[in-house]
């Protein structure tokens, strides 16, 4: 149950790009027949015949099987000797996504193991008894391909290895002959589909990507038969033949085998990115773009979005635009990324983008821009002083030092979260800059601090906060200055 649960909950998690709605799809149009159109308008169902991917396949192998916790063993057994049986496979697979697939599978073999290998010493009549055990099986398999499964789906390089793990359950029969000193005799026979013919099989198997058609694959895999009569020691045996309760007559079954990959398609699912599907379409949208004429109105500043819905018909060549052709700006000061020298820290146009230099807390001339103290804004939610700020801060400690004047330092919010809260956050963004200040040399008596809360916003309309833009929600998330 655990294992069916497992492989459920695998199915549901592994990507299913290729089996969904093509989020591209082909479009006939009176003029451009057969193009393609982005979109959720005039989407194509999936069907067999759009797929580019073979997901059926026919494998065999042959291999050894060993007894491992039978009382009759395969593997050093009671003469110290490994004795090897062979066994056969043939299967049906299916994949159903590129990381997992159900395998029907039919096995066939015979093991061979000798001496009893016992609690207690064998009777001397049993000291050389051997055994061969001839097997049919049917089960149903479930396939995880982990390399397929852990590959990031946007590595388009091609690989020719690929680790599978499997497990199932199904219906063995078998024959189990005792040889001895007196000849050989059927000990158990055992009729498929039957009560105590059902067994469960795991295991892994690495594969070899020989071309599109042909994989080669080693496989080990763990038969559990819970049968104790497997091995051929006989339920007349039972008193040696169960060295303990658990014990049950399981096996290895190592095999080398050939997968044919069936259908027309270049690639097989199991070896299939996801993202093909899409690749392939991007591909055909490139060169059909080449052929056609995309937009009625043209292109005028050539930034890949048409006229009809740009916004910024005069982007600069080069820059970056979103979806509706405006030029990008990430730190939203204004300078757009193409000129930004600081992309991501906010400055001012004159300054290329990037703060200003800190100058000397020293008494100086004094920038008249900041002597206005309008004051610094602040992150959501946060009461730090932002590195850009710290030359406006600097400025005002030597505005405030040459001033006989005392300053009160106001800190306020948004409009987001509670009034009790915003009211704290704004008294600590208030002393977060008093202490700054005074930490700089200003005189302690010529400041003090106070909290306005959401109650004094720069730009009011802004409440709600979803009302505005985030420059506005950010510009009412500051601390100025008043002189008294």
């Amino acid at each position: 149950m655990k294992l069916s649960l497992a492989i459920i909950a695998l199915a549901l998690a592994v990507p299913t790009v290729s089996y969904a709605q093509d989020s591209i799809a082909v479009v006939s149009t009176d003029e451009y027949p057969n193009t393609f159109s982005s979109g959720s308008a005039n989407i194509s169902p999936f069907t067999q015949k759009s797929k580019r991917f073979n997901d059926w396949a026919v494998s065999f192998g042959a291999g050894v099987p060993l007894l491992q916790s039978g009382d009759l063993t395969s593997i050093k057994n009671g003469n110290g000797k490994n004795l090897f049986g062979y066994s056969a496979y043939v299967s049906i697979d299916k994949a159903i996504t590129h990381a997992f697939g159900i395998n029907l599978q039919y096995d066939r073999g015979e093991t061979r193991q000798g001496w009893f290998n016992t609690k207690d010493a064998a009777p001397s009549d049993l000291s050389q008894v051997g055994a061969r055990t001839q097997y049919d099986a049917i089960s149903l398999l479930g396939d995880i391909n982990f390399s397929n499964l852990l590959r990031r789906v946007d590595n388009k390089s091609t690989y020719r290895w690929a680790l599978h793990g499997y497990a199932g359950v199904g219906t063995i029969a078998y024959k189990a002959y005792q040889k001895d000193a007196n000849g050989q005799r059927l000990m158990t026979e055992i009729k498929p589909f039957k009560l105590g013919s059902f067994f469960a099989q795991a295991g892994a198997g690495l594969k070899f990507k020989v071309n599109r058609r042909l994989d080669i694959e080693g496989r080990l895999m763990y038969v559990y038969t819970g049968d104790d009569e497997f091995d051929g020691g006989g339920a007349q045996y039972s008193a040696i033949n169960q060295r303990e309760e658990q014990v049950s007559d399981n096996f290895f079954n190592a095999t080398l085998g050939l997968s044919l990959k069936l259908g027309k398609h270049e690639s097989h699912l199991m070896w299939h990115d996801p993202l093909q599907e899409i690749y392939y379409k991007l591909d055909v949208l490139a060169n059909k773009n080449q052929d056609i004429e995309v937009c009625k109105k043209g292109d005028a500043d050539n930034d890949g979005v048409c006229d009809d819905w740009d916004r910024q018909l005069d982007t600069p060549a080069g820059a970056r635009v979103d979806g509706a052709g405006v030029a990008l700006d990430a730190d939203l000061d204004g300078v757009i990324d193409l000129y930004d020298k600081c992309v991501t820290v906010p400055g001012p146009v004159e300054n290329q983008g990037c703060p200003l230099t800190p100058e000397p807390t020293t008494k100086g001339p004094v920038d008249e821009t900041v002597s206005n103290m309008e004051g610094i804004e602040f992150d959501l939610n946060s009461d730090r002083i932002l590195p850009n700020n710290t030359p406006i801060l600097n400025n005002a400690v030597n505005y405030i030092n040459s001033s006989n004047g005392t300053y009160t330092v106001i800190g306020a919010t948004d409009t987001r979260a509670s009034d009790e809260y915003n009211q704290k956050l704004s008294e600590r963004r208030a002393n977060s800059v008093k202490n700054y200040l005074i930490k700089n040399g200003v005189d302690s008596s010529k400041l003090n601090a106070v909290g306005r809360g959401e109650k004094d916003l720069k730009y009011p309309e802004c409440d709600p906060a979803t009302k505005c833009p985030e420059w506005k929600n950010r510009a009412n998330r500051r601390v100025y200055f008043e002189a008294k």
